[in-house]
């Protein structure tokens, strides 16, 4: 009986945060105060957002000029099914509206209610956050000019630390992507064997390298692997890198160690956790073993492995893997 490949949600995410500079960190202090300001190039366009450096000279952009909370949609793209994170939590457009007093559109959120309310061409004001924080956000949305609201608007974004009333030099912007993984065949039955401990591969019938997680074909060969190999979960540091900057979401306390591990009788590496030791003390060709969490922790994801640790074995030859690197 052929099983149904496994899905599920992926989500991959990180807040974005940068240093603003002179001219961002202007734009969004003004619209902390409910000013709008753009930039004008050499050619005399207004740029709003503005730009640091002429798009024309490339040379850096000195003149601000204030422009309207007004002005008209240039086009637009209906958005029917919001998600987490974006300006409106119901329907809205998506839409490049060219302020009066610019030359550039922004994109940014038309809350129109309903796509027959919305047409290029259309006047538009913005509707400012009720909480400013100085950041692209305090401009919740645009509204048709003749649109009343007295909705609140969606929460303020994430802001970095600052004292009370400094001005704003670093933003946070989150940025996440949502989507269904469907795993291959082959990739499910490993995924399912890693529920009941067991690494499995794949080896190739033309050059028999082994591969996992097995990919369906050999990236040399081009030819279907379809004999799987269970592989035991020792193996060999490959490469590694020592991790001592700290970061938001992390797991582990600096410095650890990042690692490609080659099981034995794999021809392929993955990356993985080396804890167990001084961080200082991981080196290519150390002898790891994996180091799995409690059985009833088990499901199908690689991280029933909890990290790998020494052995205590001697460290393989560089010749034995350097081919692998």
């Amino acid at each position: 009986m052929t099983e149904t490949p496994l899905a599920a949600p992926l989500n991959v995410g990180f807040d974005y945060t940068r240093s603003t500079g002179p001219v961002l960190g202007r734009f969004v202090n003004g619209l902390r105060e409910h000013r709008i300001e753009g930039i004008r190039g050499s050619d005399g366009r207004v740029h709003v957002p503005p730009v640091e450096y002429d798009p024309v000279t490339a040379e850096q952009l000195h003149e601000f000029v204030p422009v309207a909370e007004e002005g008209t949609v240039v086009s637009w793209s209906w958005c029917p099914d919001p998600l987490d994170g974006q300006p409106l939590s119901r329907p809205f457009a998506w839409a490049l509206v060219k302020l009066d007093g610019a030359d550039t559109a922004m994109l940014h959120a038309v809350d129109a209610g309903t796509p027959d309310k919305i047409h290029s061409g259309q006047r538009v004001r913005v509707r400012w956050a009720d909480d400013a924080v100085g950041h692209i956000r305090d401009i919740a949305y645009f509204l048709p000019v003749d649109a009343e609201d007295t909705t609140p608007t969606e929460p303020a974004p994430p802001v970095a630390e600052r004292e009370e009333g400094a001005p704003v030099s670093v933003v946070i912007t989150p940025v996440h992507l949502k989507y269904m993984h469907s795993a291959s065949p082959e990739e499910s039955r490993y995924l399912r064997g890693l529920a009941e401990g067991k690494l499995i591969g794949q080896r190739c019938p033309e050059c028999g390298k082994v591969y996992i997680p097995p990919r369906g074909a050999c990236p040399t060969d081009g030819v279907p692997t379809t004999e799987e190999v269970e592989l035991p979960d020792t193996g060999i540091v490959t490469t590694f890198c020592i991790v001592n900057v700290p970061f938001l979401g992390q797991r582990i306390k600096p410095p650890y160690v990042a690692a490609y591990i080659l099981l034995d009788g794999a021809d392929i590496a993955f990356l993985h956790l080396v804890l167990g030791c001084d961080a200082q003390d991981v080196r290519m060709g150390l002898r790891v073993r994996a180091a799995w969490k409690p059985r009833d922790e088990w499901w199908t994801s690689l991280e029933n492995i909890s990290h790998f640790e020494p052995t205590g074995e001697p460290d393989a030859a560089y010749e034995t893997f350097a081919h692998h690197l």
